[in-house]
């Protein structure tokens, strides 16, 4: 069987979790990936490969992760493929499209809204990676529950896990990605100012940190000698052994990748205590676990509401491991255990090469049919039908209207 694989392909969470994804499959199928035009990485050996497609360059304004319908079905004729896995797909115009041709459909879960989850009838599978997902779409017959984790064996302690980083004081560290608001980095700022014991401070960023208020800390910060800002993109397994405790305070997340990647890096994790990051973390074992302050929706209507971990608590916590060393010893020893038993994912998706063979093609209801053309285009998106065959006169507009 010949598997297709439309994803984001570049340096970002989303593209590693295809990549586990092809790891998976390749054993068994094999397996071509169709790179959507968020950004091409091309020239680039890490994703590069003679298995990828750079999908036809169409960024619609209107809304994001738009496919070119003729480029698609001639990527699909020339590699014969037979099953396509979906990785945050927002846009459900190719679902349909690929009914019409009759290839087999497999969605990875990770966006969805109150108004979209029955729209997820047109997949034939749905991969489910966390409890909190599949409690929302196990009516699906096609469902299923694969826990998640990552390469264990590329994310691995770099020191003796007995000891700290620096023996005379525990280091914590934090990733904020592209998206300080979302990981919850100002909120951790705030209570290392505010920690009285706590010593030393890494962030890693992908980009330059702008928020003015975030800025203010950090200057606080280095000032003190207390923080260290790491900027620019790392390439896996990244800079995980250059701490003791990871401390993500974030404030939603889908999965929660780096979650993963830090336990299985021998870090003692800190994350609020809330689905899905405390699927993976037992408070006072392999971490801690922040209380919750608030919850409130997202504006743009995402299923599950952003959690706000409470400062106060979040202060308590970190003074109360830079005090302990022992126990945070023990901590990171219990992470890579429990990582090794429970996060290995070339061993959670051992089932998954069974199951896409037993997928089968299903014809979708007309209602659902109705109901996805009735949401894209609805509001702004309707113009991507439009968009995809006029662009250029788009993008004209598009730069009038800003200038």
């Amino acid at each position: 069987m010949n598997i297709g694989i439309v994803t984001t392909w570049f340096e970002r969470g989303a593209a590693y979790v295809s990549k586990q994804f092809e790891e998976i499959l390749e054993q068994d199928y094999n397996v071509f990936i169709y790179a959507r035009a968020e950004e091409y990485a091309i020239g680039d050996p890490n994703w590069d490969k003679k298995n990828v497609t750079w999908g036809k360059n169409i960024d619609s304004p209107f809304a994001g992760k738009v496919i070119d319908k003729k480029d698609f079905k001639k990527w699909i004729n020339k590699n014969e493929i037979n099953l396509i896995l979906f990785n945050e797909q927002h846009w459900f115009q190719p679902l349909v499209w690929c009914k019409e041709w009759n290839i087999k459909t497999v969605a990875y879960i990770d966006y969805y809204t109150e108004r979209t989850v029955h729209l997820f009838e047109v997949y034939d599978m749905l991969i489910c990676n966390t409890e909190r997902h599949f409690s929302v779409f196990n009516w699906h017959e096609g469902a299923v529950y694969l826990p998640w984790g990552t390469n264990t064996d590329l994310y691995k302690p770099k020191h003796n896990n007995e000891k700290l980083v620096n023996e005379n004081e525990v280091t914590f560290f934090h990733s904020c990605g592209w998206n300080i608001e979302r990981k919850g980095t100002r909120i951790l700022l705030e209570a290392f100012q505010e920690s009285t014991k706590a010593k030393k401070l890494i962030i890693h960023t992908q980009s330059q940190i702008k928020d003015e208020s975030a800025l203010t800390l950090i200057e606080k910060l280095k000032t003190e000698n207390r923080l260290e800002i790491i900027t620019g993109t790392v390439s896996a397994p990244g800079l995980f052994h250059m701490g003791d405790v990871y401390v993500y305070p974030t404030i939603l997340e889908g999965i929660g990748l780096t979650i993963a990647e830090a336990l299985s890096s021998g870090l003692a994790t800190v994350v609020p205590d809330n689905g899905p990051m405390n699927e993976f973390v037992q408070d006072e074992v392999n971490g801690r676990l922040i209380k919750i302050e608030k919850c409130y929706a997202r504006n743009d209507g995402y299923y599950w509401p952003k959690c706000i971990p409470d400062k106060n608590n979040l202060v308590e916590i970190i003074d109360d491991l830079a005090e302990n060393k022992e126990e945070v010893i023990k901590m990171k020893t219990k992470a890579r255990e429990l990582a090794i038993k429970d996060l290995t994912f070339h061993k959670n998706a051992q089932i998954l090469n069974q199951r896409m063979e037993k997928v089968k093609f299903k014809p979708v209801r007309d209602k659902v049919v109705t109901d996805i053309n009735s949401f894209d285009n609805y509001g702004l998106k309707k113009m991507n039908k439009y968009y995809m065959y006029f662009p250029t006169f788009f993008n004209f507009l598009r730069k009038r209207m800003l200038k």
